[in-house]
């Protein structure tokens, strides 16, 4: 296959990773979020610096503390440096809330960037891109004060979710 055609494939292959990144946070999908680093992928996002395979369990238990979750990744910008190796930036916003003493939901909206090196590996069947370092930034953060209930605004009735565990009946792989 001509160099330019695979690295579009290897392009989109890495930015398909980091939506499920966001994705498998947000439904609370431990197999898919495990899915997108490889296990000696060496992470820091400040409060954690170490092994992927270590930081999963602990991530997911800070996500499974929120009632509600949000992630959204930007493209990202990425260099190849071998066929195998390559190095990205993106721009992210996560939102989470939790119950207060109030009884209202309250959270933070952060923003921030991921810094990551990628590696494609034969796992399975073939060959994959996954996450073989990460780096977490924060740029800034807001508070998020009295936000909605799960239930539609009479006013403006959209659909709504709790997701507050694994396998929710809305998941659906991809």
């Amino acid at each position: 296959m001509e160099p330019a055609l695979q690295q579009l494939i290897d392009r989109q292959a890495i930015g398909d990773v980091i939506q499920r990144y966001a994705r498998t946070l947000d439904w609370l999908d431990d197999e898919g979020q495990a899915g997108c680093y490889w296990p000696d992928a060496e992470v820091d996002y400040g409060f954690y610096k170490g092994r992927a395979d270590q930081f999963l369990p602990i991530v997911m238990e800070v996500e499974r503390a929120s009632d509600r979750r949000w992630h959204m990744l930007s493209q990202p910008l990425i260099r190849f440096h071998s066929a195998k190796s390559a190095s990205s930036e993106c721009y992210g916003i996560f939102a989470g809330a939790k119950r207060q003493d109030d009884g209202k939901l309250a959270g933070k909206l952060f923003g921030g960037r991921y810094l990551d090196e990628w590696e494609k590996r034969t796992e399975g069947h073939g060959e994959e891109w996954r996450i073989s370092g990460r780096t977490y930034l924060l740029d800034w953060q807001s508070d998020l004060t009295d936000q909605p209930e799960f239930e539609p605004d009479p006013e403006f009735p959209l659909p709504t979710a709790r997701i507050d565990k694994s396998d929710h009946p809305l998941y659906r792989p991809l």
